[in-house]
């Protein structure tokens, strides 16, 4: 029985390796027809410029807000013992098709180039009417990239509830990625504490930027919120114990709108300096420095054509502040590049996702340090669209070496030596 398995796994590598062949070859040929009136997009935006003055790093810098113990004791005493990622993973909502399962019409979000490697997409009856988001893994939370025994894939989902008095829903999949032809998933509702601990209510914001690192979650806050990031602690998953279209605490039970069967109370947030302080857009986790660092771009009004802020903030060495960040910005940049939608960081270069024109079209991916700035290129015409469209969040697995990304129903992955290639590194 073990050989039978392993060779319909092998049969089923051979089928996606030839699935997503097919697919980048159909891409490339589209790649080809994009007419040269696009030529704008492909300006290069050179090198990034260091900004060093006080005007510019002051109001970047952060302020911690942690939720009261209290207020989380009386939370879990009201819902029951917290539990942690195993026992997610154990309890599945759903599981993730292959490439060779996908529409065309999701396949189309895949990159042109580079490649995907590894490709799957969500169920449609799951994810209608949420949009999705950010990627993490558990690459980012422990160097050896797991969490316990487990292999792990964060993807973060965003819905309007189009209701005034309500912003907003966010939810996070928290996927099992032990087994690469059986990725399976669980939901976990994003909440914030209120009433002391007596109540919860949505995030309400577009997860458009995640970062797992150590036993903390670390979230992008919408500009409807008066916080810049929110910080949850993965050991702190609490059982929602009643149905219903509220979120928080109703008659019978603890409810989440019917999005999760888990609930992740905030345990913190953090603060820009002041009133129209620039904001986290994106964030990704940087392990090629010392310390490790989240790294974030501005985020910017669609119709805004100014230069974009990239920054980092170092994780704290105190092991009483494990996955929480020092306060003061390092490294702060300014890039020509507009419409960012993701970014990475590397060793010296940042990887930035650009969306251009309409969130239908295909988006762009540059490599940019303080030397200058290089596209990946694809098609008969060496058009730089070759990203994802729309141009989405990344994750760096650094122990396995592969970006991971989403855009649409598609969750994906390539190895970054791939990113370099196709910019002629």
């Amino acid at each position: 029985m073990k050989h039978r398995g392993r060779h319909r796994r092998r049969r089923r590598g051979r089928a996606l390796r030839a699935t997503l062949a097919g697919t980048a070859l159909a891409l490339t040929a589209a790649a080809t027809m994009i007419s040269a009136s696009q030529a704008t997009d492909a300006d290069d935006p050179g090198a990034l410029k260091p900004l060093t003055a006080s005007t510019a790093t002051a109001p970047l810098r952060l302020t911690e807000h942690p939720v009261p113990g209290d207020a989380l004791d009386r939370l879990s005493k009201g819902m029951g013992k917290p539990v942690g990622v195993a026992s997610l993973l154990a309890d599945p909502d759903g599981s993730l098709g292959g490439a060779d399962d996908c529409t065309d019409d999701d396949r189309r979000a895949l990159p042109v180039e580079p490649a995907a490697t590894h490709a799957y997409c969500w169920p449609g009856a799951d994810t209608d009417g949420w949009r999705s988001g950010a990627v993490t893994t558990s690459g980012d939370a422990d160097d050896d990239g797991r969490w316990g025994e487990n292999r792990v894939v964060l993807s973060g989902w965003s819905r309007s509830t189009g209701t005034p008095a309500e912003d907003g829903l966010a939810r996070v999949a928290f996927v099992d990625a032990a087994d690469p032809d059986d990725l399976r998933y669980t939901w976990a509702l994003l909440a914030v504490p209120v009433d002391g601990g007596r109540d919860y209510r949505g995030l309400g914001s577009t997860v458009s930027g995640m970062v797992w690192y150590q036993d903390k979650l670390l979230v992008t806050a919408g500009p409807a919120d008066d916080s810049a990031l929110y910080v949850y602690d993965v050991d702190r998953f609490q059982r929602v114990t009643a149905d219903g279209t509220k979120v928080g605490r109703v008659p019978g039970g603890w409810s989440a709108a019917g999005a999760a069967k888990y609930v992740l109370p905030a345990v913190a947030s953090y603060r820009t300096n002041g009133a129209g302080a620039p904001r986290p857009g994106g964030i990704s986790l940087d392990r090629s420095t010392a310390p490790d660092s989240l790294v974030a771009y501005e985020a910017m009004p669609a119709d805004e054509n100014g230069p974009t802020r990239l920054w980092r903030y170092d994780f704290s060495g105190e092991p009483q502040r494990a996955g929480l960040l020092d306060t003061d910005p390092v490294g702060v940049y300014e890039t020509e590049l507009t419409g960012v939608r993701g970014v990475l960081s590397y060793g010296a270069g940042w990887y930035l996702g650009r969306m251009t024109g309409t969130p239908e079209e295909r988006g762009t991916l540059w490599r940019q340090d303080t030397d200058g700035a290089r596209p990946t290129r694809c098609g008969a015409d060496e058009t730089h669209r070759c990203w994802s469209g729309p141009a989405a969040a990344m994750s760096y697995w650094q122990e396995t070496g592969e970006v991971w990304s989403q855009s649409g129903r598609m969750l994906f992955a390539l190895p970054l030596v791939s990113v370099d290639r196709s910019l002629g590194q």
